[in-house]
């Protein structure tokens, strides 16, 4: 089972306090031994997760900061981190994970940025009927890896929507996503890759009930031809 190495740990310690291109040039081979370790655990969460679901792709982030918009200039960031996308257009979300030391790891999965007609969607379904939704986000197994629903809320409800509505709480929402953190220890133990596809296949219920939503019209008729 391919595990996540302390150096990655270590470096990413260091880089805190040496967050500059000569520093980091002189030690470019170790990060790159690093970072293809890093490659080679995705790819063991990848395969597990594809014996379960149905993965379409892998990326793994740049390790280099994008400076054009930030005043933080500094150029490399504090963590590795990836998203594994499951295949669309039948299968909606998203599973990420980042590894951060200082107990700051984490996966996470949902739906970060969706679009207005995914959005518009979501809430007219919620509006209509949440019993199905609601049920997925009270099961025992399910808040015990995620706890609870996560993401930016309006202040008010949308537009074309009563703000007096009993569902006002889930139809107020922007994103969707969940997320859980992991102490250093948990995640350089052996079994840290079997771990983290538990909690993605916990979260699974949410992924094919908003894929069922996201691929029907209000009628239920299928958008996918």
């Amino acid at each position: 089972m391919q595990t996540i190495p302390k150096e990655a740990l270590e470096f990413l310690s260091a880089i805190k306090e040496n967050n500059n291109r000569e520093w980091f040039n002189e030690r470019k081979e170790e990060f790159k031994a690093i970072e293809n370790q890093m490659k080679q655990f995705y790819q063991q969460v990848e395969l597990l997760l594809n014996k379960q679901d149905d993965i379409q792709r892998t990326r793994a982030y740049r390790f280099y900061r994008d400076l054009r918009f930030t005043k933080d200039k500094t150029p490399y960031k504090k963590h590795f981190a990836a998203i594994f996308i499951r295949r669309k257009p039948g299968l909606r979300g998203s599973y990420y994970i980042h590894i951060q030391p200082g107990n700051n790891s984490q996966i996470g999965g949902g739906f970060w940025k969706p679009n207005s007609a995914d959005l518009k969607r979501v809430r007219k379904e919620w509006e209509l009927d949440s019993s199905e939704v609601r049920e997925i986000l009270e099961d025992k197994n399910f808040k015990k890896h995620w706890h609870e629903m996560q993401g930016e809320t309006l202040k008010t409800a949308p537009r074309g929507f009563n703000r007096e509505h009993p569902d006002i709480d889930l139809i107020n929402y922007k994103q969707w996503i969940f997320r859980h953190q992991f102490s250093d220890k948990e995640v350089l133990s052996e079994d840290f890759a079997t771990t983290v596809t538990d909690y993605y296949q916990a979260l699974r219920p949410f992924f094919d009930y908003m894929s069922d939503v996201l691929t029907t019209d209000m009628n239920g008729v299928s958008l996918i031809e």
